[in-house]
């Protein structure tokens, strides 16, 4: 029996488990290191009122933040690589822009000559006949025909001309990402905001709830939610020439696993979900093996955020914080509070066991020790 006792006691060892047990988790938070010190793993939060409160002003990123919204001139200037076109007109026949007379006196031949269209060099100018090299890059198309005009000026008869940019390749916005048809689009006069321009490429593809909007603007780069951008104006910012916009799918999800009805990863299918709301998408505690006060969500937080939930703690010298938020679901207060705990993408969302739940696997362990052994007793005893 002894040796049956110390089998059994070594079995708990191996018994099958979900995960570690609330009370290791919390052992598990700080452990001892080889020179006497103490070595924190990761910081644990109880979820309260205040710390929900605290947890709304977590930093996010803001387009409006990271480049500002500011209108872009009403008279954009041409650039290197657009395509210019250049109109002549003089005041009578026979100029170098016109056709002689003809015959017909009613007829008094062209006056005008249309120079085809023609790319902004590298040296940011054009060509024109009798007029050479116009440097046209950063100025308006007026200023172009007033300097061609003056140009042309003793050569041409009264001339007048006409610039149009037919391809502001220069003023035009990059939009790509699997959430929309690739596409180069110019800028109109009047300034296009972030949903202006993805209207204009064939509109976003997948679910607003999973898309992304990253917007690449020389060497800064921000992402937010194209739900942030849809419900707050202030995000849809102004986009400049040369910028880049992706959408990117990303659908939001969270991991459930432990001691629930459905350990698995789970999609939001929403803008945002609360910690109720999750839990009723894995089915919540299962009643059999679960312990209420063992619900902890694992989550990376910014360690300006842990500096105000956790002033003192030893892990703020990194940029992300291991974080385990830990809620006590016996207390009817944690009802409400697991209504306002907003869950992040890629959340875990873990269970542990109850005590009694493990005490029943070692009586079940014992049980299929002992059992072999009681029929065997049993029929012994019978045959006497």
């Amino acid at each position: 029996m002894a040796a049956l006792a110390a089998g059994s006691a070594g079995g708990c060892t191996y018994l099958p488990a979900a995960g570690p047990t609330a009370s290791a988790i919390q052992a598990g938070a700080e452990v001892a290191t080889a020179d006497g010190g103490i070595l924190a793993r990761y910081e644990i939060i109880d979820v309260t009122p205040s710390v929900v409160e605290a947890l709304r002003g977590r930093p996010l990123d803001s387009l409006l933040a990271s480049f500002g919204d500011h209108r872009p001139s009403s008279e954009p200037v041409i650039g290197i690589g657009d395509m210019v076109s250049v109109s002549v007109w003089e005041a009578g026949s026979g100029g170098l822009f016109s056709g002689p007379l003809v015959a017909d006196r009613f007829s008094a031949g062209s006056k005008s000559a249309l120079i085809p269209e023609q790319p902004v060099g590298r040296d940011g100018a054009i060509s024109v006949p009798y007029a050479g090299r116009i440097k046209v890059a950063g100025r308006r198309t007026q200023d172009v025909q007033a300097l061609i005009e003056n140009e042309l000026a003793g050569k041409a008869i009264q001339p007048q001309v006409l610039v149009s940019v037919t391809r502001p390749i220069s003023q035009a916005v990059t939009v790509t990402g699997e959430g929309a048809a690739g596409a180069r689009l110019p800028l109109s006069g009047h300034g296009d905001r972030i949903l202006d321009v993805i209207a204009a490429a064939g509109g976003n593809r997948a679910p607003v709830n999973e898309t992304f909007v990253r917007l690449s603007r020389g060497p800064v780069t921000a992402t937010v939610p194209l739900t942030t951008v849809v419900s707050n104006p202030k995000e849809n910012i102004y986009l400049r020439p040369n910028d880049v916009l992706t959408l990117v799918r990303d659908p939001q999800t969270f991991i459930a696993v432990g001691a629930l009805g459905n350990s698995t990863e789970l999609p939001f299918q929403a803008d945002g979900i609360t910690l109720a709301q999750a839990l009723a998408k894995a089915r919540g505690l299962s009643d059999f093996a679960a312990d209420p006060a063992g619900t902890f969500i694992f989550r990376f937080e910014p360690a300006s955020v842990v500096r105000r939930l956790a002033p003192g703690s030893k892990l703020l010298g990194t940029p992300l914080v291991p974080v385990v938020y830990r809620i006590d679901m016996r207390d009817p207060n944690s009802l409400f509070v697991s209504q306002a705990f907003r869950m992040r993408n890629r959340d875990l969302i873990y269970v542990s066991n109850a005590p009694f739940t493990e005490v029943q696997k070692v009586l079940t362990a014992f049980s299929g020790v002992t059992g072999p052994v009681s029929s065997l007793s049993t029929a012994y005893f019978y045959t006497k």
